[in-house]
């Protein structure tokens, strides 16, 4: 755990025990700025659907800090007057405050993620109003596709380091790479922050943009995946996407966002359920100090609302079901020990390759080789036209051992075919 959450966290400790010992009671927070009427708030729904004006009577986010990797959160007076407490630029096109929106399509995205998070709100009550509207913000600019002059991967990675080194107690992820698999890079900067008592919030991605099914960094262990569902509490057809890493399931339809000139547009996606979820961590992490990051997302998880007809837990749609703010909060949850969500570091351990140590080179000692007989010296040569001691031995000999006896046999046959004939002649005839 970060020295900056143990001091923060020991200040909220001892304010509350100070509470108990004067009054008798812990205090509750004045009455949150906020008027249902107004057209703006009316809109934003899932304040009640979720739970979270419940919850706002105990904590609104007070001592929490979010940090939004986004495409940077604009400087809109009232909505983020405060809220910003620091930020970079990742991107290498952005301000070095990374308050700049980067890129000419997705510039309004940050704000809009933000503004959804940890939004002020006016002072009248009216105008947009993020879930945790006391949590702090750290605003780190990131650039997507060709507004990047950095590759996207080692902009993540500088960016989870840096929010964990400037005091993110909650990181939220409103993008996707649409691939299940994550560059290496990613496990060390991961690691970092759930090492250092992070939350890390991200989305699945949506079906109408593409994205046919869930991807890094929503595929990697210990993040809380949030899947999109629509006002009556359904799982969004085009707003949201499918996957067994989906954790939870916040409003991705029909959602407002505070553009960068000020102006309050309507949008959906899993990139505004993200930032309602990340708000409801900062509420938690606000009224349970004392509890770690695994802890924090297993409240959240366990005290969801189950939908009807949903698997068993986690759902590939609904996660472990609908979140709600009030019940995270209050309700009675058994400690865990370990990340419900999963463990990077096992993951790491057993799927990716150890690095490959070079072998020595082998000692054996050479093979002694007996040396092979002397060659036979060579004949000298000699005339073509003599027989030479071979030809003599194989060839001459046995046929003059053959035709000598053969001419004998012959001239005997022939002796003796003459003496008959001689001894008929003398023989007179009768």
């Amino acid at each position: 755990m970060r020295p900056t959450r143990m001091l923060r966290n020991g200040v909220a400790v001892a304010t509350i025990v100070a509470s108990v010992l004067l009054l008798g009671a812990a205090a509750t927070p004045p009455p949150v700025p906020d008027d249902p009427a107004d057209p703006v708030r009316a809109a934003e729904y899932w304040l009640d659907g979720a739970g979270i004006r419940d919850a706002w009577q105990t904590t609104r986010g007070d001592g929490v800090t979010i940090a939004v990797i986004d495409t940077g959160i604009a400087k809109v007076p009232g909505v983020f007057d405060g809220a910003v407490v620091g930020g970079t630029d990742v991107s290498g096109t952005g301000t070095p405050d990374g308050r700049t929106p980067v890129g000419a399509i997705d510039g309004n995205h940050g704000s809009w993620v933000a503004s959804l998070a940890a939004g002020r709100g006016a002072a009248d009550g009216k105008g947009m109003i993020g879930v945790a509207p006391e949590a702090d913000l750290l605003s780190i600019s990131v650039g997507f596709g060709a507004a990047a002059a950095v590759p996207f991967t080692e902009q993540v990675a500088k960016a989870m380091r840096w929010a964990v080194d400037h005091g993110a107690d909650i990181i939220n992820l409103s993008f996707t790479t649409n691939t299940l698999d994550w560059d290496k890079s990613w496990d060390d900067a991961f690691l970092y922050a759930f090492e250092n008592d992070v939350v890390v919030v991200v989305a699945a991605g949506n079906r109408g943009s593409g994205t046919d099914i869930i991807g890094a960094p929503a595929t990697i262990p210990g993040v809380l995946t949030v899947g999109g569902v629509d006002q009556t509490g359904t799982a969004s057809i085009e707003a949201s996407t499918q996957g067994i890493t989906i954790g939870i399931a916040a409003p991705s339809e029909g959602l407002r966002g505070v553009s960068a000139d000020g102006t309050v547009v309507p949008w959906s996606g899993t990139s505004g359920a993200a930032p309602i979820v990340a708000g409801i961590a900062a509420l938690v992490r606000s009224a349970h100090p004392e509890l770690d990051a695994a802890n924090v997302i297993n409240r959240i998880i366990k005290t969801a609302i189950e939908v009807p007809g949903m698997a068993d837990p986690p759902d590939p749609l609904y996660g472990y079901g609908l979140v709600d703010a009030e019940a995270a909060i209050s309700g009675d949850v058994p400690k865990v020990s370990e990340n419900p969500m999963g463990d990077l570091a096992e993951w790491v351990r057993l799927f990716r390759r150890a690095e490959t140590v070079p072998q020595p080179e082998p000692t054996a000692a050479p093979v002694e080789v007996p040396p092979l007989p002397d060659a036979d010296a060579p004949t000298e040569a000699g005339s073509p036209l003599l027989p030479s001691a071979e030809s003599l031995r194989y060839g001459t000999l046995p046929l003059i051992a053959l035709t000598v006896p053969g001419i004998l046999i012959a001239l005997g046959v022939t002796a003796a075919a003459r003496r008959i004939r001689s001894a008929r002649a003398r023989t007179p005839h009768s």
